[in-house]
Order: structure tokens, then C-alpha cells, then sequence
């Protein structure tokens, strides 16, 4: 069920109102970002115009790591057993970044 979120605002004399936290947040977009209205039928949608093509999984996720490099976190903050394990992995396993891909590969 996806989540529903209703807020309210009030406009001025001039027109202009101010974009609800949570509405923000939940666009995507901070002091500067754009956002589209789009009328239907009698309903009005708001959307962020520069994020219909952005994945939100991988923009959650680039998020993630920049705050944790923001907050000074990287690779050695992790468990200890956790690093040892990926330097094992990398370790083991060759990669050629150079080397072309073999067989079908979806991105």
C-alpha cells in the first residue's frame, strides 16, 4: 500500500506558498530544486520534474553513502569481521576493469 501524504498551505497575496517539509522530503528536492504542477481533470498533482528519470532506490542509496562520508564513516568503521571478509573477496578475485563483458548482462 503506498503511503499517503496530505498537507496544507496557505498562499499569499502574491501567489507564492511554502512547500511542506514532509512534501519536500518526500519530492526530493531542497532550497533551489524545482517542482511541476500538473492540473487533470480538477486535481492538481505535484511532482519533482528532475527526478522522473532518477532510479529513487539508487538515489536513496548514493544519499546513504554520501552522509556517511559527510560524517567522516567510511570503509574501517565497518565490522571488523564484515572488512576482513570483503578483503578476502577482493583478494580472491581478479577484476580487469578494462576487460570486456561476456554473454547477456541487464542493468
Amino acid at each position: 500500500m503506498a503511503t499517503i501524504i496530505e498537507e496544507t498551505s496557505t498562499i499569499t497575496t502574491k501567489g507564492q506558498t511554502t512547500v511542506p517539509k514532509a512534501i519536500r522530503q518526500a519530492l526530493g528536492v531542497d532550497c533551489g530544486g524545482r517542482i511541476a504542477y500538473r492540473v487533470e481533470e480538477g486535481r492538481v498533482t505535484v511532482h519533482n520534474p528532475d527526478a522522473e528519470h532518477r532510479d529513487p532506490v539508487l538515489a536513496a542509496y548514493l544519499d546513504l553513502i554520501a552522509r556517511d562520508i559527510a560524517a567522516g564513516r567510511g570503509v574501517g568503521d565497518l565490522p571488523t569481521d564484515l572488512a576482513a571478509a570483503l578483503h578476502r573477496v577482493i583478494d580472491e578475485v581478479p577484476v580487469d576493469l578494462a576487460e570486456a563483458l561476456e554473454g547477456e548482462v541487464d542493468l
